[in-house]
């Protein structure tokens, strides 16, 4: 019996391929520090490899802080629904850190990933310089 359960582990894995962790990130600035976990994609992958990065970051709507990173993602499917603490891309290059729920326009934003901490700490009036960087 034993084996027949490690058999069928072992084609499990096999044919769903290596699980893949989920990468976790900081996100500081002089008002807090955040921890976010990215989404399993494309666009958070090419956002990985491009960390370090310090973005200066504006408020928009008085939902959420948004930044051009230093080059394009690529385009996935969008949603348009999000929620607190999503990390989003709205075109090509422009990161969105959402401090508030709600809903945005056609096209979408594409899911970066959530943020794990108190994403309030960006719920106030003005611009802000973040850090992202990998967690260890």
């Amino acid at each position: 019996m034993p084996k027949t359960i490690l058999a069928s582990a072992i084609v499990a894995l096999g044919l769903t391929g290596p699980v893949m962790a989920q990468e976790s990130i900081r996100i500081s600035s002089a008002w807090g520090e955040v921890t976010a976990t990215l989404a399993n994609n494309e666009a958070s992958r090419s956002l990985a490899r491009m960390l370090p990065l310090t973005i200066e970051m504006s408020d928009h709507l008085r939902q959420e802080k948004t930044g051009n990173l230093p080059s394009s993602l690529p385009d996935l499917t969008r949603q348009r629904d999000f929620s607190i603490g999503t990390l989003g891309l709205w075109s090509a290059d422009h990161f969105v850190i959402y401090y508030r729920s709600g809903r945005v326009p056609s096209p979408g934003i594409i899911n970066l990933g959530q943020v794990n901490g108190d994403v309030s700490i960006f719920d106030r009036p003005g611009s802000v310089t973040v850090t992202l960087e990998k967690t260890h």
